[in-house]
């Protein structure tokens, strides 16, 4: 949506009072005011226009200072409205004063300002963290330190290792030394011969 320049308003008016009602007068006070001092302030029309000048460039200042508030269009508009002030300002005899001028110069300030905020709001735009973009990074967690054993636990003893089996000899190793026990004769044993009366001889005398 674009906005419409508020600081138009004050302008507009200061051309309707000179194009539309040529005897009306800037200077001439319209109301007087007493003050808590007892001085006297009268206030003319280019006082109130001044005030009214002011009252609506704070009013485009926070709407400028808003994000996304103001676009390309806005600040376009503002340029033009500055161009036109400057030109009157420059260009015809009954806007040479200096009402005019600070309202000019008003519009001036709206359009830096609003081209000053955009700018900054840009600046600062990738220094935040991104929304519109997408989701945000995870931070990878710091893994876990392991905790020192305490002193007072002892280390396990280590396993004692399996007793050493025999190997097993072959199956053929086995059939060979049998048929070898088999084969080679048995030696003879001499067996004592019997003395009649079934006594056995008895040892011949040592010397």
């Amino acid at each position: 949506m674009v906005g419409f320049p508020l600081l138009l308003v004050p302008l507009a008016v200061y051309n309707i009072i000179v194009f539309l009602m040529p005897g009306v007068s800037f200077t001439d006070p319209l109301i007087t005011l007493t003050l808590m001092s007892g001085a006297a302030w009268p206030v003319t029309l280019s006082d109130g226009l001044l005030a009214l000048g002011l009252f609506f460039l704070m009013l485009e200042v926070i709407k400028g200072a808003r994000p996304g508030a103001k676009y390309l269009t806005d600040h376009l508009l503002s340029l033009i409205v500055f161009g036109a002030a400057a030109a009157e300002f420059l260009l015809w005899p009954k806007f040479g004063n200096s009402t005019y001028c600070l309202l000019t110069l008003f519009a001036l300030v709206d359009f830096i300002s609003g081209i000053a905020l955009h700018t900054r709001r840009r600046a600062l735009a990738p220094a935040a963290p991104s929304v519109r973009a997408g989701k945000a990074q995870p931070v990878p967690a710091e893994p876990p330190h392991p905790e020192p054993a305490p002193a007072s636990v002892a280390a396990p003893a280590p396993a004692a290792p399996p007793p050493a089996v025999a190997p097993v000899p072959p199956a053929t190793s086995v059939a060979e030394s049998v048929l070898l026990d088999h084969a080679a004769p048995k030696p003879a044993v001499a067996l004592p011969e019997l003395q009649p009366g079934g006594q056995p001889p008895s040892d011949p005398p040592q010397r």
